[in-house]
Formats: structure tokens, sequence, C-alpha cells
């Protein structure tokens, strides 16, 4: 393995070193996500029976200890239950927005080098087609096998490893994001219960 990236050169190298660090941060942002992930069914109707008990500090607790960014949706909406709908549309909006971006993070990554990934590889296939003429033009007119085999392998290797790298890449890039998807579905659908129950209690409140 480790002559084979020998004979790949330094563009292998650098090629393999973005796969590492583009491997690395799917895996830590594949448990974030699924960390970040709850039933928020579950635990929203959990919150709403807290609620009408009027116990406002025991739902922020448990929003406290509940990861994830539905659990600081429902946090914030509650910290905001006194505004009126449109303000308290605004203060949810803002914190989703900030969650989302929390839950993007670092994947610009993983897309960037699965772009330059296959372009890498295209940079060591010329640098070795260039080794393969050089070596042509040292040892004419009596050119044998041996002299341009280094030049063609690094072209192949570099090409090779370049799209094992950009391939794992986009499926990764990809997973991550249906999962931000979902997750973004659930803030919507949380964000969507829970003002409507907030409003729903505030115009109980104010008839009785």
């Amino acid at each position: 393995m480790f002559e084979l990236f020998g004979q790949g050169g330094p563009v292998l190298w650098i090629i393999a070193a973005c796969g590492v660090v583009a491997f690395g941060v799917f895996i830590e942002r594949s448990l974030h996500l699924h960390r970040a992930r709850i039933r928020f069914e579950d635990f929203l109707k959990g919150i709403l029976n807290i609620l009408r008990r009027r116990n406002i500090d025991e739902a922020l607790a448990i929003c406290d200890e509940t990861p994830g960014p539905v659990a600081y949706i429902i946090r914030i909406a509650i910290l905001h239950r006194e505004a009126d709908r449109e303000e308290l549309r605004t203060a949810i909006k803002d914190a989703g927005t900030a969650e989302i971006s929390r839950l993007e993070r670092r994947l610009v990554l993983i897309a960037t080098v699965g772009q330059i990934a296959p372009l890498l590889g295209l940079l060591g296939t010329v640098i070795g087609l260039v080794d393969c003429l050089l070596s042509l033009q040292i040892s004419a007119p009596l050119v044998q096998s041996a002299d341009i085999f280094g030049g063609v392998m690094k072209a192949l290797l570099t090409t090779g490893v370049g799209l094992m790298v950009a391939i794992p890449c986009y499926v990764g890039f990809n997973l991550l994001v249906v999962k931000i998807d979902r997750l973004v579905l659930d803030m919507e659908e949380a964000s969507s219960e829970i003002v409507s129950f907030l409003m729903a209690q505030r115009r109980s409140g104010e008839d009785s």
C-alpha cells in the first residue's frame, strides 16, 4: 500500500489526506445528527402536559436536558410565550435559523473534498504524463517500458484515488443533508404545534 502511495507522488498523499479529513467530519456530523434527533411527538406531548399545569420551570428544565434543535425551539417558544403571535414566530424562526446553521456546520468541507478530489486526481494525471514525456525525451531513441512505467502509474493512481475519495464524499454529503432535512421538518412541525398551543392557552386565560 505504501509502495503504491510512493509511486503516486505528493498529489496522491494530498488526496488521501483530504479523504481522511472528510471521513472524520462525516463521522462527527453523523453522530451529532443522530443525537440531535428525538421522538419529537412524545417530547412535545410531555411538554404540553406540563404547560397545561402551568409548570413553566419544569418545562424549561426538560428542554435544557434534552439534546437537539427541537427542544431548543420549544424552549425559545416557552420563553417568549407572552409575546404576540408574530413576535413569537419571529423568535422561533431566528432560533431555527441558528440551529440549522449549527446542524450544517462543516458540511461544506465534505462537499469541497468531493469537488476537488477528482481535480487533484486530474492534476496527478497531468504530472504523470509529463513525467512520461520527459522520460521519452531523455531515453530517445532507445525507449523501454520501465522508462514510462512510473509516469503512467502515477497518472492512474492519482485518478483512481481521486475518484475513490470523491464518490464517498458525495454519498456522505447527501446522507447528511437528508438527516438535516428530517430534523428541519421536525422543527417546523414542533414550532407550529407549540405556537398554536400557546395562543390557545392565552385565549383561554383571557376568557377566564
